[in-house]
């Protein structure tokens, strides 16, 4: 007899900020919601600071963590993060988990922490290329796509032509951001790929 795919389920946020009542309030969700997988899309801290009780209120429910850096936390600022918890920093990184592949670039093409285009593409290659053979593959970065939706609520945050170039490119299933806070919530397709602005309210991705 064949057995019945059961869809992953992730939690995915971003843009924190070193809200702690929010990040318990996220892992409550988890809980009640028996998400397999806790995916936070960047800008956990504010400016650095503020990195106390953003990753621990998941653990303590025994949800799985992945994370990437934003642009107000350095790329070893998400390693301690990681490393102290359990969790897995995506950047430049892949898993895959049940199956689906996970990939992932942090920081943004703007902000304190600032990554040029070319190397977000090749960060975001990097990861691919360990999960390429997955069935659905699903793309994590902080900042959202140029030409987006996303593009059209915000004078100060430019898309990332890296990001586009990686979609146009690997063609991943789903693309979880953040970082423009106006556009959270949005959804949008870019060629075949779902590209969902997941904010700091959060949004449950079955796949």
């Amino acid at each position: 007899m064949e057995t019945k795919y059961k869809p992953l389920k992730i939690l995915a946020a971003g843009d924190i900020h070193g809200d702690t009542s929010q990040a318990k309030k996220l892992a409550e969700q988890a809980e009640k919601e028996n998400i397999d997988l806790v995916v936070l899309c960047g800008d956990l801290t504010y400016a650095e600071t503020s990195t106390e009780g953003i990753i621990g209120p998941f653990v303590k429910k025994g949800k799985k963590v992945i994370l990437i850096p934003g642009n107000h936390e350095t790329v070893a600022t998400a390693d301690f993060l990681a490393e102290l918890y359990g969790a897995i920093n995506l950047h430049g990184y892949s898993i895959k988990y049940k199956g689906i592949g996970l990939f992932g670039c942090g920081g943004a093409n703007i902000g304190m922490f600032q990554l040029g285009e070319d190397e977000i593409f090749e960060l975001i290659k990097k990861g691919y290329e360990r999960i390429k053979d997955a069935k659905k593959k699903i793309l994590v970065t902080h900042v959202h796509p140029s030409g987006s939706l996303m593009e059209k609520f915000t004078q100060v945050f430019p898309g990332s032509e890296g990001v586009k170039k990686a979609i146009d490119t690997f063609k991943p299933d789903i693309l979880l951001c953040s970082h423009v806070h106006e556009a959270e919530g949005i959804e949008e397709k870019i060629g075949k790929t779902k590209v969902i602005n997941v904010g700091k309210k959060g949004k449950v991705i079955e796949i």
